[in-house]
């Protein structure tokens, strides 16, 4: 009897040996797994730092941070310092207040003149406004005849031309029911613009417009020198 005692408690005590063993197992890996977890989030959260290779050489980044400055300050772009910003403004208006829009209309390009000079009389700027209203009328969808435009090349040792100011060149006739055209009158600051679209026919006003071309941006057609105004040959 005294040995089947003793061998029960020998049982007990292996088994709670072993139930506690686990147990301290148990605890022990999970230490370990809290420890290694921990160890990856400081890993994960330590801050990483990349350093410019330009900042090792504080000499060559402070004269490189120095010519950038100088450039900038030297290229100073200017928001619509062109002609044809403007002109677009005005295109809007002509057909705001167009009477008849018409996209089987026929317009033609005229020279803008100045509204104290002679009519038949222009500069750098009259024709730029002209070929500038050109394209914005070609946008709109209107139909535009470029009566400077000849049946032929000229081919020269200077270049191959296709258009003339000189009306012997030209057609006679042009199929060309509306101009468009206007006058220029100089302003304290720059240059006021008349635009209108005349029908041929009738003399009729059939829409128009003004706008205000600051002189800066009158000045930077003119950057090569000559504002000679150039005669126009008119046909008889």
């Amino acid at each position: 009897m005294k040995k089947i005692h003793s061998l029960l408690l020998l049982c007990l005590t292996v088994l709670s040996g072993c139930a506690s063993w686990e147990r301290y197992s148990l605890l022990t890996g999970n230490a370990e797994a809290e420890v290694e977890i921990q160890g990856q989030a400081q890993q994960r959260s330590k801050p990483q730092y990349f350093v410019s290779p330009a900042l090792y050489d504080g000499e060559a980044y402070q004269a490189t941070q120095q010519a950038v400055q100088k450039l900038q300050s030297q290229y100073q772009p200017q928001a619509a310092v062109n002609v044809n910003h403007y002109v677009q403004s005005m295109m809007h208006d002509l057909v705001a207040n167009l009477d008849l829009v018409n996209p089987q209309m026929v317009i033609g390009m005229t020279s803008f003149v100045y509204l104290d000079g002679p009519y038949d009389q222009t500069d750098l700027l009259g024709n730029q406004l002209s070929e500038s209203f050109m394209h914005e009328v070609h946008q709109f969808g209107l139909g535009v005849i470029d009566f400077k435009t000849t049946d032929y090349i000229r081919v020269t040792p200077q270049g191959d031309f296709v258009f003339s100011r000189d009306f012997m060149d030209l057609k006679e006739e042009q199929p060309i029911e509306y101009v468009l055209g206007g006058t220029l009158v100089r302003h304290q600051g720059g240059t006021l613009i008349n635009a209108r679209l005349v029908s041929v026919a009738s003399k009729k006003v059939a829409a128009t417009a003004q706008g205000f071309i600051p002189q800066q941006v009158v000045d930077a057609l003119y950057q090569s020198g000559g504002s000679e105004k150039l005669l126009l040959k008119q046909g008889e």
